[in-house]
């Protein structure tokens, strides 16, 4: 069995902004107040981290803050994933360099390459770094979706490690845990999915629920490994209006929403991401209200 970067929960974490770029004091603050509500592990410059509206410099200085100021607390995963593989690569070799655990690969968006393709731009990657990687596939953004025989291809590389399973799909994720068995971990990329992978020998979730309630997330996990499989369904379930609502437009529009409302300084969107319409902000409000958050 291969071993893996994290199990449990890991925050798909906002970047957060001011005037002149990056507010890195404030994205330590927020990694800190992650780790002390037991966050299993830190995922920088993801989807939910605005990677896309980041420039180079900053999408490097993002990954290289993260890692320093978490300084070997939990496992850092950064998001180095491209639709040109050889930017992927330099982007890869650029988080190992500075001390990532892992990185997390999306799949490529809009030339949305073959099948063939997806396995040879994922084995180009891992053979040109040496700590693990994370596949992502998540089609409703990418129109890519990774099939099981090709995670049965891939999980023979001994750096493809795990994946970040976002296609809501629970067969096809059957299917995969069939033909890799532990040679390929699975992740949650679904907050409201948490337990179902879970039950299919999932390892855990990268989440973004866990942006606004760390230490609950962490608990579904953990009491799942722990065999309290009840308290962990309840959990799930008792989520299922926050997880709603922080998804009721695009992420992370909601999840940047909902941390100004709990009094965190994450600043602005980037276009041609937009401020959330009144009636979600509501709904935001509601829910949070309802767990005691706010």
């Amino acid at each position: 069995m291969k071993k893996i970067p994290f199990k449990g929960a890991c925050v798909a974490i906002v970047t957060p902004f001011d005037e002149t770029g990056i507010n890195f004091a404030e994205l330590g603050r927020i990694i800190d107040n992650q780790i002390e509500n037991h966050t299993d592990a830190i995922c920088i410059t993801g989807t939910t981290g605005e990677t896309a509206t980041l420039n180079d410099e900053e999408h490097k200085a993002a990954i290289k803050f993260a890692v320093e100021h978490v300084n070997g607390r939990v496992p850092v995963i950064a998001g180095t994933g491209s639709n040109d593989t050889s930017y992927a690569i330099q982007m890869s070799q650029y988080a190992e360099k500075v001390g990532a655990d892992a990185v997390l690969l999306v799949t490529p968006y809009y030339n949305k390459c073959t099948q063939k393709g997806l396995v040879a731009h994922y084995m180009k990657i891992a053979d040109s770094i040496n700590i693990s990687a994370i596949l992502y596939n998540v089609p409703g953004r990418t129109g890519v979706d990774i099939k099981p025989e090709s995670y049965a291809k891939l999980c023979k590389h001994p750096r493809i490690v795990a994946v970040k399973e976002a296609n809501g799909d629970l067969t096809s994720i059957l299917r995969t845990r069939k033909l890799c068995g532990d040679e390929l971990a699975v992740y949650s990329g679904n907050d409201d999915q948490t337990i179902p992978i879970l039950s299919l020998g999932g390892s855990g979730v990268i989440s973004v629920l866990s942006n606004v309630a760390p230490h609950d997330t962490h608990m579904i996990c953990q009491n799942y490994f722990d065999g309290k499989i009840e308290e962990a369904a309840r959990m799930q379930i008792d989520y299922c209006d926050l997880i709603d609502a922080l998804f009721c437009e695009v992420n992370p529009i909601p999840v940047k929403t909902a941390m100004k409302l709990l009094g965190w300084n994450v600043g602005n969107l980037r276009m041609p991401l937009s401020e959330i319409e009144p009636n979600h902000l509501e709904q935001i409000k509601t829910a949070l209200k309802a767990h005691g958050l706010l």
